[in-house]
């Protein structure tokens, strides 16, 4: 292979497969090249990544060490791709009867939800999750791509059990739209105790939801390092679960005059301005 067939096919390995460790042996075996050429061209990928503020690609050293792709964003671009998507959420037609949003279009696009996960991604990081948690059916696109870009294992809770899935753990909670009690299953083969956990959501009102997916960790004895939701709205002010990022506020929903206001989040707000890479 040239040098330019050999990099291309490098970045598209990293890239496919954020945070996974590839050994520089096995780049140098599959592209039958030394390993200091492998090196060089490893080089190049990590200046063209920071030249284009896109990511980094970082070597680890020693014997189980190699090099991987970690998804980088400033600031000010998390900010720019979460005010566009402010902007899509804000057309008339997505107001349903009873004031809800309809918000299928973007779960069904790969691109969308793809920036959405690199975003979540980003910033749980430094949080180390081991595994990405959600409940069905909704929050999972959003869910499953944060997994992806994390390169960790995606859990999803059921709202009822299966037998195909053995032995399960179930949780009441009381939902908070209509006040009624509702069960969230998941197997005891999907994850281990005392494992790190990321929890995730599509939106979030009150917080029952999350809270009864914190409830079901408890139940695990895993370790929750952060919760996410992509929409929270701003009532009722006191939430049933704290610490909960969210991408997106609701203010508004005006469903006489089909009209609705909604801005990014606190925290994506006071990334305006940041162009440093998170």
């Amino acid at each position: 292979m040239r040098r330019s067939q050999r990099i291309a096919a490098i970045t598209k390995a990293l890239v496919e497969r954020p945070h996974h460790v590839y050994s520089l042996s096995g780049f140098a075996e599959q592209f039958a090249a030394a390993k200091s050429t492998i090196s060089e061209d490893l080089n190049l990928i990590r200046q063209t990544f920071e030249a284009m503020r896109s990511g980094r690609v970082e070597t680890i050293a020693g014997a189980a060490g190699g090099v991987r792709y970690i998804p980088c964003v400033s600031g000010r671009k998390l900010w720019q791709r979460v005010d566009a998507l402010c902007r899509r959420l804000e057309e008339p037609q997505r107001i349903l009867p009873g004031g809800f949003l309809y918000l299928n279009d973007l779960a069904a696009s790969p691109a969308t939800i793809a920036e959405i996960g690199e975003v979540f991604a980003v910033r749980f990081a430094p949080e180390r999750p081991q595994y990405v948690t959600t409940i069905e059916t909704a929050g999972i696109p959003i869910a499953l791509m944060t997994a992806h870009a994390l390169n960790v294992p995606l859990v999803v809770a059921r709202r009822s059990s299966r037998p195909t899935e053995g032995s399960v753990l179930t949780v009441n909670y009381e939902s908070g739209s209509s006040r009624r009690f509702e069960t969230m299953s998941l197997s005891r083969r999907d994850l281990p105790a005392k494992a790190r956990v990321l929890l995730m959501d599509d939106f979030m009102r009150a917080g029952s939801t999350m809270r009864g997916m914190l409830n079901l960790m408890n139940e695990f004895d895993c370790q929750v390092v952060g919760k996410a939701v992509l929409i929270e709205t701003l009532q009722p002010e006191v939430k049933q679960v704290q610490d909960c990022i969210a991408l997106i506020q609701l203010e508004e929903v005006d469903e006489e005059n089909r009209r609705l206001r909604v801005k990014p989040s606190h925290w994506v707000e006071s990334k305006r301005d940041v162009d440093e890479l998170l």
